[in-house]
């Protein structure tokens, strides 16, 4: 049972992750075939973070 102070912790990381699974869910459900590695990469945008990290 939660505290009645409001005190919820929120783990961003955890968030994040959730978010991305429910992205890779939508993205498979809406598939007509099991999703590529490209797909995949792009449902998690793989590329655009390669790019950021590389700046």
């Amino acid at each position: 049972m939660a505290p009645v102070g409001g005190t919820a912790v929120q783990d961003h990381v955890a968030l994040a992750e959730i978010e991305l699974c429910g992205e890779l869910i939508i993205a498979a459900s809406a598939a007509q075939e099991r999703l590529s590695l490209e797909s995949i990469d792009e449902v998690l945008k793989v590329a655009e973070e390669r790019d950021s990290s590389r700046r």
